[in-house]
């Protein structure tokens, strides 16, 4: 099988386009290798250095393909305004410029990298008034260390619970608007061409040759930093926020599958580990690996952060019969084993 990988030079698409090429196929990458996101040099085969939002670029690379894998984004928490015409340019724009080229090439299968951020908020439960949508979290709440949501009815605690892809999307920066846009961009392109379009939306993704001091690779990347340094980890709030941390050979395994599968029109998957932690546990399994110091609970919050956000992978494990090979003891010991070789 013939596959296009963009953003294939990346944190994730370099174990992805490991994982296609160790199963037979011939992989091209298209990368504009942006530097703040690549803090070395790639070493692959058949790389195209351009950017997704250049058409003739584009069309040239799907020109043949059986299947592109479209990973390239500009990542990031998207928290600062600032950045808000680059996600768009590079996130939509760029997921726009692509589907027509496949459009024009007949290419007529996507698997596209999307986001656990286009929940916003997790699933929660109030005892009394059942399923809800967390009312907003107020910043005297925040700063007397009253971390969780409120029932927005009763204002009563909520238990939070898992997210299955027919949840309500609610995004909440830059970032997850733009990843959600381009899958709505993506199901207009399946309905009008009749192509098949897998969107993958990644948890919390960690492992060998995530990028250091960004937030890029999420919080794993920042606390790893700090305890390289013989530093502390920071953590925010209380450390209680539940998180699904995924190793990145996971999710290279389950781009691989949807790469292969036979799946509906639009198929949305959830692509996680199915083990919830909380971000203080994520800070302390590394502490222990690293023989750092322990972490320390800052009680700090930025507004706009999600308190919980996990949700369930039973749909890709039943339909493309994917199934995660690390837990996070095993995941962070293989990230701290990478890093010392």
């Amino acid at each position: 099988m013939k596959v296009l990988l963009t953003g294939g030079a990346g944190f994730i698409g370099r174990h992805v386009h490991r994982q296609l090429v160790a199963a037979g196929h011939e992989v091209t990458v298209l990368d504009s290798l942006r530097p703040d996101v690549h803090d070395r040099p790639p070493e692959l085969e058949n790389l195209i250095v351009a950017d997704v939002r250049d058409a003739d670029a584009v069309a040239s690379a799907v020109e043949g393909m059986d299947v592109v894998v479209h990973l390239a984004a500009k990542v990031g928490l998207g928290v600062d305004l600032d950045d808000i015409d680059d996600y768009v340019g590079s996130n939509s724009l760029g997921t726009a410029v692509l589907l027509r080229q496949l459009g024009r090439a007949k290419v007529d299968h996507l698997v596209y990298a999307s986001s656990m951020v286009v929940y916003g908020e997790a699933r929660y439960e109030c005892t009394e008034h059942g399923v809800v949508a967390p009312g907003p979290r107020r910043i005297p709440d925040l700063e007397s260390g009253d971390f969780e949501p409120p029932c927005p009815y009763c204002g009563k605690f909520l238990e939070p619970g898992l997210v299955e892809e027919d949840a309500r999307l609610d995004p909440r920066n830059a970032y997850a608007a733009s990843k959600l846009t381009g899958e709505h961009l993506a199901a207009a392109w399946a309905r009008e061409t009749g192509g098949r379009v897998a969107a993958l939306r990644f948890h919390n993704v960690y492992g060998p040759g995530m990028p250091r001091n960004t937030p890029y690779a999420g919080v794993a990347a920042l606390f790893r930093s700090w305890l390289e340094r013989g530093e502390a980890p920071q953590v925010f709030e209380d450390g209680r926020q539940r998180r699904d941390f995924v190793h990145v050979r996971d999710v290279a395994a389950a781009v691989a599958l949807a790469a292969e599968a036979d799946h509906p029109q639009f198929a949305a998957y959830n692509v996680g580990s199915g083990t919830v932690h909380t971000i203080g546990e994520l800070a302390s399994e590394l502490s222990r690996a690293y023989d750092g110091p322990d972490p320390v609970i800052t009680g700090r919050f930025r507004l706009g952060d999600v308190r919980h956000i996990t949700a369930s992978s039973d749909r890709i494990k039943a339909e493309l019969g994917w199934k995660p090979a690390y837990d996070l003891t095993t995941g962070v010991a293989d990230l701290v084993d990478s890093a010392s070789r």
